[in-house]
């Protein structure tokens, strides 16, 4: 059963938080392209409208970077960022709170995004690190495109430094992470291997978290690429969900770096880690 505080509280947030995300995106419609800020479908209909058609037809993915037909996903680049991709569903997802999306059939978006970084690394102009690596997708609150859409990009310094700092209290079962991230009381879990192979996010966060499986669309996620001690490669897996008392729109994103500051620094520079 649901704890009936955290059902209130969530189901205070899908009002005021909804009401304050309207109000952020009617400000930001001030600084945003139009058809960006005004068109919450725009992303779906260049991936389903031009670059599945161009590939079926021309076998070309314009606009997008790659349109893989048989795994079902483009990827794209974002208007933000000099190095930001996306990677998109081919069929219509609305976001984290689709249904679809913990069905067993359903495929690994989150691993398809991370076998995908190469993308993104040719437009970093260098090999990056699996630790400066980052994957997101947004809460329903923070989003601005009715189109599932994962985010990969460089991981801000601060996370990727809190992240190594507290390595040791990161299991492999949900747990609050030390301290939060980015003012934010993310929770964390510890996923081993160089790939996330059939270990879907989506489906370890509504496996682990009941609270979080009775309102997916409130939750944000954000898989991190590890090298955890002694040289073991893996992942840790954030999650946060929205919440009216902490003025949280869950925004998984913000955890990203759009300039790749992580990449100018020394740790960087020197061997994989």
């Amino acid at each position: 059963m649901r704890n009936p505080t955290v059902r209130l509280r969530r189901t205070a947030a899908v009002f005021v938080i909804g009401l304050v995300a309207a109000l952020i995106a009617i400000a930001g419609r001030m600084t945003l392209a139009p058809a960006r800020a005004a068109d919450s479908n725009a992303l779906w209909r260049v991936v389903h409208d031009l670059c599945v058609t161009d590939m079926k037809l021309r076998r070309e993915p314009a606009p997008c970077l790659a349109v893989n037909l048989q795994g079902g996903y483009a990827i794209l680049k974002d208007l933000r960022g000099a190095t930001q991709i996306l990677l998109v569903p081919t069929v219509r997802l609305a976001g984290i709170e689709s249904p679809r999306l913990l069905e067993p059939a359903s495929p690994n978006y989150f691993d398809d995004a991370w076998n995908s970084r190469g993308f993104f690394e040719r437009r970093t102009g260098v090999a990056v690190p699996r630790d400066d690596i980052a994957l997101a997708i947004n809460s329903r609150y923070a989003r601005t495109q009715r189109q599932l859409h994962i985010h990969i990009d460089c991981v801000r310094q601060d996370v990727r430094d809190a992240l190594e700092a507290h390595e040791h209290a990161i299991g492999y079962r949900w747990a609050d992470f030390p301290g939060g991230i980015g003012g934010h009381p993310y929770k964390a879990i510890r996923v081993m291997g160089q790939e996330l192979g059939s270990r879907d996010p989506f489906r370890l966060l509504a496996q682990g978290n009941p609270n979080a499986r009775g309102d997916m669309g409130a939750e944000t996620l954000v898989v991190v690429g590890e090298t955890f001690a002694g040289g073991q490669p893996g992942f840790v897996v954030l999650s946060d969900g929205a919440d009216l008392l902490r003025v949280d729109a869950a925004s998984g994103e913000d955890l990203l770096d759009h300039s790749c500051a992580v990449l100018r620094t020394p740790a960087a520079t020197g061997a994989a880690r």
